[in-house]
C-alpha cells in the first residue's frame, strides 16, 4: 500500500472539529443577529457587540477558584438584604442606574435574578417617562408581563402615584397592544389586582379626607399618607390608563 492510500483519522477528527466549530460559531452568531434585530438596537456598534459577545456566558461563582471571594455578586441586593433602610433609600440607591438602551436595561433586569422587590425597586426609581424612553420601540422579551407582575406583587403604601406613573408610561412604549394582547392569563390578572389596589388606594384617601372635613367629627390627622398628589387627578388619570390596558373598573 502506498503512503498516499493511508488515512490520517487524526487530521480527519480535526477537520471535522473544526468544521463542527465554525458550524456552532456561525449558528451562535445567526442567532445573536435575529436577537439584536428583535431588540431594535439603536446602532450598528450595539448591534455588532452583541453579535461578538455571542460565544460569552454568564460565570457562576463554581466558574472561580481560589480563595473565597470578598465582594459581594450583586452589591445592591447583597446591601439591601442586610440593611434596614426606608423606601426612600432604597430607591435613592437605584436612581444611579439609568440604562439608556434595551439591552443595558436588560443586562441590569438579568442581575436581579428571583429578586421581586429590586426588580420593583428598579421600575418605580426609574419612573414612567424613562422607561418609554427606553423602551420606545417596544418592550420585548415578554417583559410587559414580567412587569405587571412585579408591580402588582411589590406595590406599596406610599409608592401608588409612582406606580401610576411608571404604567402611564409603558402604555406610551412602542407596540403598546400587541406586547398587551400576548399576556397570559396570570399577567391578566396581576394587572386587574394591580389597578383595584390603586383605586383601593385613592378611596380610602378620599374616604379618610371626607372624615376630618366633618364638623361634627373631632379634627384628626388623615393617617392614609399613601396618596402624595390630589387624588382626583389621579382617579383621572386611572380611569385613562384602565382603557389603555383593558380593564374594567
Amino acid at each position: 500500500m502506498e503512503k498516499s492510500d493511508i488515512i490520517n483519522f487524526s487530521a480527519l477528527e480535526k477537520e471535522l472539529q473544526a468544521a463542527l466549530e465554525a458550524d456552532r460559531k456561525y449558528q451562535r452568531e445567526n442567532d445573536a443577529k435575529f436577537r439584536a434585530l428583535h431588540q431594535n438596537v439603536a446602532s450598528y456598534e450595539e448591534f455588532r457587540d452583541i453579535v461578538l459577545a455571542s460565544h460569552l456566558k454568564p460565570l457562576d461563582k463554581n466558574d472561580i477558584s481560589g480563595a473565597p471571594r470578598k465582594q459581594p455578586w450583586n452589591t445592591i441586593a447583597s446591601g439591601l438584604k442586610h440593611k434596614s433602610t426606608s423606601t426612600e433609600e432604597i430607591q435613592a440607591q437605584f436612581s444611579e442606574i439609568q440604562p439608556r438602551s434595551t439591552s443595558e436595561f436588560s443586562r441590569v433586569w438579568r442581575r436581579f435574578v428571583g429578586g421581586s422587590n429590586e426588580k420593583y425597586n428598579l421600575l418605580v426609581s426609574l419612573g414612567g417617562k424613562a422607561l418609554q424612553e427606553v423602551f420606545s420601540t417596544e418592550v420585548c422579551f415578554g417583559l410587559l408581563g414580567e412587569f405587571l407582575l412585579i408591580l402588582s406583587q411589590g406595590v406599596k403604601s406610599g409608592d401608588e402615584v409612582k406606580v401610576t406613573g411608571v404604567l402611564d408610561g409603558l402604555s406610551k412604549t412602542g407596540r403598546f397592544s400587541l406586547n398587551l394582547s400576548l399576556l397570559s392569563r396570570a399577567e391578566q390578572k396581576a394587572c386587574e389586582d394591580l389597578f383595584n389596589r390603586l383605586w383601593a388606594a385613592v378611596g380610602e384617601c378620599q374616604s379618610c379626607q371626607d372624615y376630618s372635613s366633618d364638623q361634627s367629627r373631632p379634627s384628626e390627622v388623615c393617617e392614609v399618607n399613601h396618596v402624595k398628589a390630589d387624588e382626583t387627578d389621579l382617579a383621572v388619570q386611572l380611569n385613562g390608563l384602565m382603557e389603555k390596558y383593558g380593564i374594567q373598573k
